[in-house]
């Protein structure tokens, strides 16, 4: 049994607005709804009645028509209300005034914020600029932007259009731009003209030429830590956005009603093992799970300060993004988040009064290991709720958190991704939060475990499944008229049935352990070992800054390799290769133990932080990598190659 961290009281619980909303639907259908497990089960049983219960108790903007979900039993045939029609900016522009709607950081090099009168009057000018620029509902914007006020701007002027949004961060290499947006074949593309990166400037006007022209669209720049308008003007259709809007005076933003199932967003995945997959995300699907997500499970509400520490280029900025619709105050970040000194988000978070923190579970490890203890040197009396996803959360870094940032906190570990641009798995406001644990599944999600012979299991791990469709599952991908790439992505392990590629397993709380990839999953002697199991016993080392394992193939079998980064200063030597192997054996078992123990210089990561197994599989075992691009530091790569016999 796990250590109990958080308990909800009973007024936190009476006044939740998870509460609320169940007490809603069980008036509503006049039916007995009496606590939160029988409310799960109603919610994937009648799914139409629960989505539609959703629209309303939201406020949803727009006509819902008469049909909740046709062919629901056929996932790939489902539709949610097929008639109805909506405007997904339109619901995120539900406030007006002087309130602040986006507070922005770039490091400790530009502050400022947009209230709400100012979104919308940038959003206006926007919009009919890129009516003037013959944008129409179905082209596609593409992005190459910090995480700033003019990126939601831009991405709401876009969809108030129905045009389709899709972006990446600045970081990203000349091909791993093309690689994602060349596919999309973009209208326009709009760019910074530089952005600060740990105190540094990083200049992007040569990457931007180069990448321009063979995106053969008009590029907008947007100014922000270089000279926009000389690299404007060093561009064949090039102009800044000041240029492009001073031209038109804002006025109400008007709004192209959509059907439910329209584009909203095209998402990439990591991209790690070739071509990134273009995943097609729909208006209202987005917008349904979204305030689902932000208004029960997280609590926002009005006025909320919310905070994600993330990118352009990962889908918690299209999930921050959406806390608008609630009416919170989104509070961006762009940069290292140890610029100029660890405590920076903490600092922002006191400064601002954040009632949400939501980042990685590397950052809650990097902070823990650096020694910082928010606890005894911010005032965070308004945090009510951390979040964590990119990777699964160590027990450590469940205990860390009301050890060092906050005991009276609400902790939850996420899970989900760019497949559906939100959660499967995430924090429940009324349940208790258990050491390693996710709280459990999201309300309308019919998310279970199988074993490989496709039958639910409980006590042991398995495939990460949702039995039924749901709202963010995507429209398709993109360049895939047959849907043969979607199928194949989700559908092919179990008939009919979403397999998320998560190796994971159901606590005896109800609640869910996330044990890594399926995919990278080991198999030494046939038994398979999350990756994650691993983790959360080296990383609790102080001699090990970060870890990543794989399986090599060897004899016939597999054998467990493991490669550290250690402490600065240290070496791998024998005993402190026995003390990692003893803590691996103890915590875990002797089947996680690593044939071999391998010190590295660096550890492969994607943009968004997550490490790279199948990528260091692919370098040990003499294989190519297809798209280095996908990389945070491709370099690193070349600290794997010629160990493919690791005879070292």
């Amino acid at each position: 049994m796990s250590q109990r961290l958080w308990t909800p009281s009973d007024g936190t619980i009476d006044e939740s607005p998870m509460t609320t909303f169940r007490e809603f639907c069980a008036v509503r259908n006049a039916i007995a709804l009496p606590d939160h497990d029988a409310f799960h089960q109603w919610s994937i049983d009648e799914r139409g009645a629960f989505w539609s219960a959703v629209w309303d108790f939201c406020g949803v903007r727009g006509e819902k028509g008469a049909r909740e979900l046709i062919s629901g039993d056929v996932m790939l045939d489902a539709r949610f209300f097929p008639d109805a029609q909506l405007n997904f900016a339109e619901n995120l522009l539900v406030k007006q005034g002087s309130e602040d709607a986006l507070i922005f950081r770039g490091e400790d090099k530009v502050s400022y914020r947009w209230s709400w009168d100012q979104l919308h009057s940038t959003i206006s000018v926007l919009q009919q600029a890129f009516r003037a620029m013959g944008l129409v509902k179905g082209d596609r914007i593409a992005a190459m932007m910090p995480n700033m006020p003019e990126t939601i701007a831009c991405m709401l002027a876009a969809s108030s259009l129905g045009a389709i949004w899709s972006s990446c961060s600045p970081d990203f290499g000349e091909q791993g731009v093309l690689d994602r947006f060349g596919q999309i074949e973009p209208t326009l593309f709009i760019t910074c003209d530089a952005y600060w990166y740990n105190g540094k400037h990083q200049d992007v006007s040569d990457k931007v030429r180069h990448v321009a022209p063979k995106l053969g669209c008009p590029v907008m720049i947007v100014n922000y830590a270089g000279d926009a308008e000389a690299l404007a003007a060093s561009l064949a259709d090039g102009r800044t956005m000041d240029t492009a809007t001073i031209p038109f005076t804002a006025k109400p933003v008007e709004y192209e009603q959509l059907p439910f199932a329209h584009p909203l967003y095209i998402l990439f995945s990591s991209g790690t093992t070739g071509v990134p997959k273009c995943i097609v995300h729909s208006a209202g699907g987005t917008l349904l799970q979204h305030l689902k997500e932000h208004r029960f499970h997280s609590g926002v509400s009005d006025g909320d300060k919310l905070f994600y520490f993330t990118t352009c280029g990962w889908m918690m900025w299209n999930w921050l993004a959406s806390g608008l619709a609630s009416g919170a105050t989104l509070c961006l970040f762009d940069g290292s988040p140890f610029a100029p000194n660890g405590n920076v988000l903490w600092d922002y978070a006191a400064q601002e009064r954040f009632a949400i923190f939501g980042t990685s579970a590397k950052y809650i490890d990097a902070v823990r290991k650096g020694g910082i203890e928010p606890l005894k040197t911010h005032d965070l009396s308004d945090l009510r709720l951390i979040t964590s996803t990119g990777s699964p959360l160590s027990p450590e870094g469940f205990s860390f958190v009301y050890e060092g940032i906050k005991p009276d906190v609400q902790l939850a570990s996420i899970s989900g991704g760019t497949d559906i641009v939100s959660c499967f798995v995430l924090g429940n406001p009324v349940l208790p939060v258990w050491k390693g644990e996710i709280q459990g599944p999201g309300l309308g999600l019919a998310v279970d475990v199988w074993d490989d012979d496709g039958k639910p299991v409980r006590g042991e791990k398995g495939e990460l499944v949702c039995t039924k469709a749901f709202p963010s599952m995507p429209v398709g991908f993109w360049n895939d008229p047959d849907g043969a790439k979607y199928r194949a992505a989700y559908f092919e392990r179990f008939d009919n049935i979403w397999c998320h590629g998560d190796f994971a397993e159901w606590t005896v709380n109800g609640g869910l352990i996330i044990h890594g990839r399926s995919d990278a999953t080991l198999n030494p002697g046939g038994v398979r070992i999350g990756t994650a199991e691993i983790y959360n016993q080296v990383e609790q080392l102080d001699e090990v800054a970060e870890a990543i394992c794989i399986g090599q193939d060897w004899d016939d079998d597999v054998r467990v390799i493991l490669f550290v980064r250690l402490a600065p200063g240290l070496t791998l030597d024998a005993d402190l290769d026995k003390k990692i192997k003893t803590k691996i054996r103890i915590g875990a078992s002797p089947r996680h133990v690593p044939a071999k123990v391998i010190q590295v210089a660096d550890i492969p990561r994607t943009k968004s932080g997550k490490i790279v197994e199948l990528a260091v599989r692919e370098v040990v075992h003499g294989r190519p990598v297809k798209n280095k691009e996908a990389l945070a530091n491709p370099k690193a790569l070349v600290l794997y190659t010629g160990l493919d016999a690791l005879n070292v």
